[in-house]
C-alpha cells in the first residue's frame, strides 16, 4: 500500500488543522504518528480513512483518491477512542457486524483476542469499563486485517498488562499478516520499539518523517565542563540544556560524525543517545524556560 499527501490543507473555519502537509509512506511497516494534543494527528488520520475531506491539496492511496471510494475504503480500518455510552449492542453482535463489513476479518482471531483481554461477549459494550472498550477496539483493529490499519490512541484506559498484550499481539500479527500499521500515541517511551518509521507533526505542520533508527541517531546529549560543552555545541542545533554548578548537559539534534564523537571524548565529554520521547518533547516545545525558541525552528 502507498499513501501520498501533497500540500494537504484542512481548515475548520479560521483554524488551520493541517497546514500544507507533504509526505509519502508505503510498504508493510509500523508507522508512529506523534504530536502534542491539537497537533492535527486525528485530523490527518480522519482524512486518510475518508471520514472527512481535506480543504485543499491531495491525498492518494495506491494512486486513487480515497474519499467515497468503496474499493479503497474497505482496505482501511480506523479505530479510535469511541463513546459507547449509548451503544446497547453486545460484543458478540458487534463482532458479527465487523465481520460483515470487513472482507479480511478473522473471526477466530477476534475470539482469541477477546479471550486474551477477558472480555464478556454477552455484555452490552456500554457496560464495559473504558479499558475493556479500548481492548475491544484493539480486537477489531487487529482482527480486521485491513491492508492499512490505523490505531489512534486505542489504548486509552487500558491497564499496563492489557497494553502489553496489545503490543505483543501487534508485533506477532505483523509477522503473520504484514501490513501498514499507523499508530498515533502519546506513550512514546512505551511504544517506540514498535516503530519502523516516525512521523512528527506540530501545530498542523510536518516537522519530520524519518526511519526510527535514523531519527534516534540524530539526537545526542553532551555532558561535561560547561565551557568545553559550550564550545563543542556552538555550531549545533541545541534543543535543551541543563546546568548544575560547572557541569552542563546539552541535548543536540543532528548527527555527529565519528570524528566529532572522538573529539568530544578526547575533550573529556560524555556523549549519550537521546530517547525518542525526549526528542519528541523538546522538538515540539515552543520555548524553553527562558522564553527562547529552540534553534531547530
Amino acid at each position: 500500500m502507498n499513501v501520498s499527501c501533497s500540500e494537504l490543507l484542512l481548515k475548520y473555519g479560521n483554524h488551520i488543522a493541517l497546514d500544507h502537509i507533504n509526505f509519502e509512506i508505503q510498504g508493510e511497516k509500523i508507522y508512529g504518528l506523534l504530536g502534542r494534543n491539537g497537533a492535527g494527528k486525528t485530523s490527518l488520520l480522519s482524512i486518510m480513512a475518508s471520514f472527512r475531506k481535506q480543504t485543499a491539496g491531495s491525498i492518494t492511496i495506491n494512486g486513487e483518491d480515497p474519499f467515497e471510494n468503496s474499493n479503497i475504503m474497505e482496505q482501511i480500518v480506523f479505530m479510535y477512542s469511541k463513546n459507547y455510552s449509548e451503544e446497547s449492542e453486545t460484543i458478540q453482535n458487534m463482532l458479527k457486524s465487523a465481520q460483515r463489513y470487513r472482507p479480511n476479518f478473522d473471526k477466530d482471531y477476534a475470539e482469541y483476542l477477546i479471550g486474551r483481554f477477558q472480555l464478556d461477549v454477552k455484555k452490552p459494550i456500554k457496560k464495559l469499563s473504558k479499558g475493556m472498550q479500548s481492548a475491544f477496539n484493539v480486537t477489531i483493529g487487529l482482527a480486521s486485517r485491513a491492508p492499512i490499519t490505523i490505531l489512534d490512541e486505542v489504548y486509552l484506559g487500558m491497564d499496563a498488562p492489557s497494553r502489553d498484550i496489545f503490543y505483543k499481539e501487534l508485533l506477532q500479527e505483523q509477522e503473520r499478516h504484514p501490513r501498514m500499521f499507523i499508530l498515533s500515541t502519546h506513550l512514546v517511551s512505551e511504544m517506540e520499539y514498535l516503530f519502523d518509521e516516525v512521523i512528527l507533526i506540530n501545530k498542523g505542520k510536518l516537522l519530520l518523517h524519518e526511519d526510527f533508527d535514523t531519527l534516534v541517531s540524530k539526537g545526542a546529549t553532551i555532558t561535561g565542563d560547561k565551557e568545553i560543552v559550550d564550545d563543542f555545541v556552538r555550531s549545533k542545533k541545541c534543543i535543551n540544556e541543563q546546568q548544575l554548578g560547572g557541569t552542563k548537559s546539552v541535548m543536540i539534534f543532528g548527527e555527529l560524525t565519528e570524528v566529532e564523537r572522538n573529539d568530544a571524548i578526547d575533550r573529556g565529554l560524555e556523549v549519550t543517545p537521546v530517547p525518542l520521547q525526549d526528542l519528541f518533547i523538546h522538538l515540539t516545545k515552543e520555548e524553553d524556560a527562558n522564553g527562547t525558541k529552540s534553534r531547530l525552528f
